[in-house]
């Protein structure tokens, strides 16, 4: 006698995104895992007195995607404190902060996340100057979207003064400006670093807002922070509704190996990734380190966040200890040297190191990626930046195509992982921007985006044989498309999600009042 189905999701365009996609009608789901998938009237089999039968209507079935790159703590900070993202005008960011000074106690800090210049059709940074103009009791903090750069009014730059290092503190005539760059913006947001309390709090509105655009796994960077632990306890709870590896920064390098933890330990739904570090920063900021000078900066070409030979020294503590190794790197120097680095150490592939961001990767650094098996970590969001009058036009001048080559990387084999940086954390609003970017190297097809925001990802993450597919014996994480990518890929950011499952549970549902 065959055993029931716990949920069936039938009359549906279910896609495996396996090698080669195959589509069928519907899927069965017990215990947690997938246990067939075929045609609806013979699936239809296994619905007995307790399965959920879910009718898809026709809509896509799709593996749930994973976010090979995010700061969920962030997320939930821009959830909980004024979201400054998507606000049209410099006016219209500061409005937001005014409401949120309104809503806080007397003297708390005033907080918002998420700002970005470029998108205002502007090149200068929010300044202590708009910031006073909030006037509120407490100190006012209004982050870049990038995280490479904070701004600051009068009151937060004298609470943090003594704690700033002075490299990045931006000055004009000798007084502060601000503006604060790198590892001075880093002071500023552990300084508003929640207690394990406000971190739960973080955590669970990011968790609602990942489910309901599909997210089911995340790979999280995670540094000095309560997070690891509220996330194992809300998994003991049985309140964790996504997957978490946690990418712990080169700092808790040594509290790692005493503790004897290495990439792949943990079970359930909390597991340990990579040693993250930085090599530069960000082309935002003018911080990403590259070859040639800015373009609208002549005698700028970023900085080392990490020098050189401090990361390889890092790489090679890190790699020895049976980590793998997560560098961020976004100019082409900064790319190069990360390559370098890997080259140096005779590394299986199946280490999979992993190159975040990559942005101006060259010819030379991709394919000696793809020889060496190194993992692009990529923001196909990114190519929002990407037009003639967007940010890369201005950072890079001439050098705007060669950003975020997607195609280019697909083609030399080099694997694929997507994930959006929290900028925005939302899937489709990337594949959307992978399928659409401005040039034939830097588009891909829909097939090859999706698969990158789940097999590809879930592949980053070692998890390959359990995640990123719907096959048999998978575990059931999945999502359900109101909408066809393939049918509509102009408007692929147009989507919705009507519905998330992670390891057979209905996590959101559309449908719910």
């Amino acid at each position: 006698m065959t055993t029931a189905a716990d949920l069936l999701l039938t009359n549906a365009e279910v896609h495996t995104l396996a090698r080669p996609d195959e589509t069928h009608g519907a899927v069965a789901v017990r215990d947690g895992r997938i246990v067939r998938v075929g045609d609806a009237y013979d699936l239809e089999l296994l619905a007995g007195v307790d399965t959920r039968v879910v009718d898809c209507d026709g809509h896509v079935v799709l593996p749930g995607f994973i976010d090979a790159h995010t700061h969920f703590e962030l997320l939930g900070r821009r959830l909980v404190h004024a979201d400054l993202s998507g606000a049209e005008s410099r006016a219209a960011a500061l409005d937001r902060l005014r409401d949120r000074a309104d809503a806080v106690d007397a003297g708390a800090p005033v907080v918002g996340y998420g700002y970005d210049e470029s998108e205002w059709g502007e090149t200068d940074y929010l300044t202590r100057a708009d910031l006073d103009g909030v006037d509120a009791a407490g100190p006012v903090v209004a982050v870049r979207e990038d995280l490479h750069v904070a701004s600051l009014d009068s009151t937060a730059l004298e609470r943090w003064d003594d704690a700033l290092p002075d490299a990045g503190v931006r000055r004009e005539g000798g007084e502060p400006t601000g503006v604060v760059v790198e590892t001075a913006a880093g002071v500023v947001l552990d300084a508003l670093a929640p207690d394990a309390d406000g971190m739960a709090e973080l955590l669970r509105a990011a968790q609602a807002h990942a489910n309901e655009r599909g997210v089911t796994g995340i790979h999280d960077m995670v540094r000095r922070s309560p997070a690891p632990r509220v996330y194992r306890d809300l998994a003991s709870d049985g309140d964790l509704t996504l997957r978490v590896r946690l990418n712990y920064w080169a700092d808790h390098l040594d509290a790692l190996v005493e503790t004897g933890l290495r990439t792949n330990h943990g079970d359930g739904r909390v597991r340990v990734g990579a040693i993250k570090t930085f090599t530069d920063g960000s082309l935002g900021g003018r911080t990403a380190r590259l070859s040639e000078p800015y373009a609208d900066a002549p005698d700028e070409r970023g900085e080392w966040a990490v020098s050189p030979a401090e990361f390889r020294d890092l790489f090679d503590s890190a790699a020895g200890a049976g980590f793998q190794v997560a560098a961020h790197a976004i100019g082409d120097e900064a790319v190069g040297e990360v390559v370098d680095a890997f080259a140096s150490r005779a590394e299986s592939p199946d280490a999979r190191h992993r190159i975040e961001h990559a942005e101006l990767a060259s010819d030379a650094a991709i394919d000696r990626m793809a020889a060496m098996g190194v993992v692009a970590s990529v923001q196909p969001n990114f190519h929002r930046w990407a037009g003639e009058e967007g940010l890369y036009a201005a950072r890079l001048g001439d050098r705007r195509p060669e950003t975020n080559r997607l195609r280019r990387l697909h083609e030399a084999d080099v694997p694929l992982a997507f994930g959006s940086d929290g900028m925005p954390l939302d899937p489709l609003f990337g594949v959307h921007h992978a399928v659409n970017a401005p040039t034939a190297a830097q588009r891909l097809g829909v097939t090859e985006a999706l698969r990158a925001y789940t097999l590809g990802s879930a592949y980053a993450g070692f998890d390959e044989d359990r995640l990123g597919t719907v096959e048999p014996g998978k575990r059931a994480d999945l999502v359900v498309l109101d909408g066809s990518p393939w049918e509509r890929p102009e408007s692929i950011r147009e989507v919705e999600v009507t519905l998330t499952v992670v390891g057979g549970d209905v996590v959101y549902d559309g449908s719910d009042p």
